[in-house]
């Protein structure tokens, strides 16, 4: 085993179940809930909601951000999960460098899946016209260290984050007390 993982990220475009699996996670494992979209500034969020997207320069403050509270949770004692689309080699590299030991969980899915179940959901901010855009961003971050890949498409929310729960725990999640 390299590095405890003692945080994690779950990352993927739109409508992978970032935030469904994160709730489930959190649930099974006592780990504290990062909701990642809740840091965008206004300015990025209108952006996306006009079909815009956001490019290097609207991410760079929001994943300092993001660094800060995955800072600020781990310091409390508590265990983050994080859900960041983390779309680029460089924004993950940017989320590593705020804590040792963070680990990344792929929502993995097809485009037409992502474009389905964004369409369906109520109330959020980024439309389907922007799904093209954040596969065509997306560079696989398989292979990369202390980072699962799991089929989204085909698993349910409670299998997803079952199976990421197994994977924390061989890899050094403790449970909270």
């Amino acid at each position: 085993m390299s590095h405890p993982i003692t945080a994690l990220v779950i990352m993927g475009v739109a409508g992978c179940g970032k935030t469904c699996v994160s709730e489930a996670l959190c649930q099974l494992s006592g780990a504290t809930a990062i909701e990642g979209d809740t840091f965008h500034p206004a300015a990025n969020i209108e952006k996306m909601s006009a079909g815009i997207p956001l490019n290097d320069d609207d991410r760079a403050g929001w994943l300092d951000s993001l660094c800060d509270e995955l800072r600020r949770v781990d310091a409390q004692g508590r265990r983050p999960v994080l859900t960041c689309s983390a779309l680029k080699h460089s924004y993950r590299e940017v989320l590593r460098s705020a804590l040792p030991g963070l680990g990344f969980v792929f929502l993995e899915l097809t485009p037409e899946v992502a474009a389905d179940r964004v369409s369906h959901r109520p109330g959020h901010f980024m439309p389907a016209t922007l799904i093209e855009s954040q596969f065509a961003t997306l560079e696989s971050p398989k292979g990369e260290p202390l980072t699962l890949a799991l089929n989204a498409s085909i698993y349910s929310v409670e299998e997803l984050a079952a199976q990421a729960h197994v994977w924390w725990q061989a890899h050094g999640l403790k449970q909270a007390v």
